[in-house]
């Protein structure tokens, strides 16, 4: 079992309660970010496109402890930027743990085996680093920009495992992801001892450097049902750090409506509105942000166009927990995807030998570059021959 009891419970009886009090809307995980500064630039991200004045600043600790208190949400989450680079990130989380808030510390693990060593944190059940990983070494590395990344990480991680801290893995598929590269992904880093591992498509930020990369709905329907499909006894032993009624409604077997409240965001403007996506205005307060955004207005009924292919994490894994606890039958349908996780699927299984025969990532990047042409199968794959630039 990825995810203790103790959090378990803490989460279930939190959800019930706002059941019983007959609150239709009420924060799951705050999503804190203490800085956008970060030690990457990914293509796809769109969180450090800030001017350099605003890259320098931080929230202070104090300002942390209170927007949690102000939210009340059982568990928090702490993006970037790289909070690593946060120079208060041991005071904010140790600050979290005294609270007894469960805390997911998101890092891309370039940092994380100097802090280890350093002694700022001490492992407990209520703190996990949860790992930026996208994939084995080459698409990581190229997904982040940097070569030698995945390396690093891999290193913080098992430091960060033998010292007995709870790590997770957070990984963002974009277009050209390698259904089959990212199964075998998923079997590396149950190697690593992880408690769980958490997946999401990525989402079309408007400052993201690469517009090129973001999946429509069909897109990822179609990837996350090669990618999850036709699980053999040894991959029925993927843990996920998530719901698995969201990994369902990824793999398009399930229609869920986003709740972007689920998830607020504070960060250094402020209550960031509607969403950790979207930045349409702050509010000054919590209160302020659930009371007077319009929230008709986002996710993909609305029809708003930022909204039509989202199917991210911060939008969709509180729309899965809350149908979890809305009845008996939501609580049968997870317990059912959490048993009967194998989902055969010969179509899903075609397809997947068939992606076995195309270029992804870094090579398919180059030839939609025109840097290079793909020349069909040679012994068995898919290969391209780079083109002679005059």
């Amino acid at each position: 079992m990825g995810v203790p009891l103790s959090q378990m419970w803490t989460v279930a009886s939190y959800v019930l309660g706002q059941k019983l009090r007959g609150r239709k809307r009420y924060p799951l995980v705050l999503m804190l970010e203490p800085l956008f500064r970060c030690n990457l630039a990914c293509a796809g991200c769109g969180k450090i496109q800030y001017p350099a004045h605003v890259l320098k600043r931080h929230l202070t600790a104090q300002q942390c402890f209170d927007a949690a208190e102000e939210c009340g949400a059982p568990m928090v989450s702490i993006p970037g930027g790289e909070p690593l680079l946060h120079p208060e990130i041991k005071e904010i989380v140790a600050g979290l743990v005294s609270r007894k808030k469960y805390i997911y510390l998101c890092t891309n693990a370039l940092l994380l085996k100097e802090k280890l060593e350093a002694g700022l944190f001490t492992p407990s059940k209520y703190l996990t680093f949860s790992v930026h990983m996208d994939g084995l070494e080459e698409n990581h590395d190229f997904a982040v920009c940097r070569e030698g990344t995945y390396a690093k990480a891999i290193e913080g991680i098992k430091l960060a495992v033998k010292m007995g801290f709870r790590v997770t893995t957070n990984t963002t598929l974009f277009e050209g992801a390698d259904p089959n590269a990212v199964r075998a992904f998923f079997d590396e880093m149950m190697t690593l001892g992880v408690e769980g591992m958490m997946t999401s498509p990525g989402y079309a930020y408007d400052k993201a450097p690469d517009q090129s990369g973001f999946l429509k709905r069909r897109e990822t329907n179609e990837l996350f049902e090669m990618i999850l499909a036709n699980r053999s006894q040894a991959k029925r032993r993927w843990i996920f750090n998530q719901s698995p009624l969201f990994l369902e409604f990824l793999m398009g077997k399930r229609e869920y409506e986003c709740t972007p409240w689920g998830m607020p965001c504070y960060n250094l403007f402020g209550w960031q509105k509607p969403c950790y996506l979207l930045q349409e205005g702050y509010a000054d307060t919590f209160a302020e942000l659930m009371d007077d955004t319009v929230w008709e207005n986002y996710g993909h009924a609305s029809g708003n166009p930022k909204c039509a292919n989202c199917m991210v994490h911060s939008g969709y894994e509180a729309s899965a927990v809350d149908h979890t606890f809305a009845s008996v039958g939501g609580l049968f349908a997870t317990m059912k995807a959490m048993i009967f996780n194998t989902y055969a699927s010969p179509r899903a299984q075609e397809r997947l030998a068939e992606e076995a025969l195309k270029p992804h990532g870094p090579e398919l990047h180059l030839v939609q570059l025109g840097l290079a042409e793909d020349v069909g199968e040679v012994g068995g794959k898919r290969a391209i021959r780079l083109k002679q630039i005059a």
